[in-house]
C-alpha cells in the first residue's frame, strides 16, 4: 500500500509528485475549507488527510512532521468528539478566544518543544531539524486550539504555514508546498469567518 502511494504520477518542475503528495492536496484543501465553514466533518476529512501526509514524510525523511501526523490522527479523533459533545450538557462547542493564560501557555510550549526536540532531532540527522522541530510544535499548539474552538488557532497556523512554504520547496515537494501556499490564504478566510461568529461569552478564561 505504502509503495502504490509513493509511486510518481507527474512531475511538476523536476520533481516526481506521489499518489500521497496528490491525496494530501485534495483533503487537505477540503480539509481547511470545512475547518472555515466550522462544520466538524473537517475531522474525518483531516484524519484522512493526515494518513496520506505520513506516508509522505516518511518517504521524504521529515521524521517529526511523519511524527506530527500519528499525533494529529489522534487529535482528530479528540477534536471530532470535543466539536460534538465538548460544551455544558455535552452540547456542541461555539467559537470563543483563548484567555491570556491559555495562550502563553501554548507559546511556552512552543519555546521549550522546540529546544527539546531541536536536539532529539539533530542527533538522528534529520533533513530540517531547527525547522521540523519549529513548526511541529506550532502546529500541535494550533491543533489543540482548534479542537477547543479558539479563534486563536489561526494565528498559530498562519505562522507555521509561512515556515512550511519554503521548507517544503527546499525539500522539493513543490506541490505540498502550493498546498500550504492554499493553507494559508484559508486560514486568513478562517480567522476572519471565526472573528465573526465569536459566542457572546468571550473571552474563554481557561487555562491550560
Amino acid at each position: 500500500m505504502m509503495h502504490s502511494l509513493t509511486t510518481p504520477l507527474f512531475t511538476l518542475g523536476n520533481d516526481a509528485v506521489t499518489w500521497a503528495e496528490l491525496l494530501g492536496f485534495i483533503t487537505g484543501g477540503l480539509c481547511v475549507f470545512l475547518t472555515v465553514r466550522r462544520h466538524v466533518s473537517n475531522f474525518p476529512v483531516g484524519i484522512a488527510n493526515s494518513a496520506f501526509f505520513l506516508v509522505l514524510f516518511v518517504s521524504s525523511r521529515l521524521w517529526a512532521d511523519a511524527g506530527l501526523q500519528v499525533l494529529f490522527i489522534t487529535l482528530g479523533f479528540v477534536g471530532w468528539w470535543q466539536w460534538l459533545y465538548g460544551n455544558a450538557g455535552r452540547t456542541p462547542l461555539t467559537v470563543t478566544r483563548a484567555g491570556q493564560r491559555e495562550i502563553a501557555s501554548c507559546l511556552v510550549f512552543v519555546v521549550v518543544g522546540t529546544g527539546a526536540l531541536f536536539a532529539v532531532l539533530r542527533a538522528t540527522h534529520d533533513s530540517a531539524p531547527f525547522l521540523d522541530a519549529l513548526t511541529t510544535c506550532l502546529s500541535l499548539a494550533a491543533q489543540w486550539l482548534l479542537n477547543a474552538k479558539r479563534l486563536d488557532n489561526w494565528y498559530f497556523w498562519i505562522v507555521a504555514d509561512c515556515i512550511y512554504i519554503p521548507m517544503y520547496i527546499s525539500k522539493g515537494l513543490n506541490l505540498t508546498a502550493i498546498v500550504y501556499v492554499l493553507f494559508l490564504g484559508l486560514c486568513v478566510a478562517g480567522w476572519r469567518s471565526w472573528r465573526h461568529s465569536l459566542a457572546p461569552e468571550t473571552p474563554a478564561m481557561a487555562a491550560v
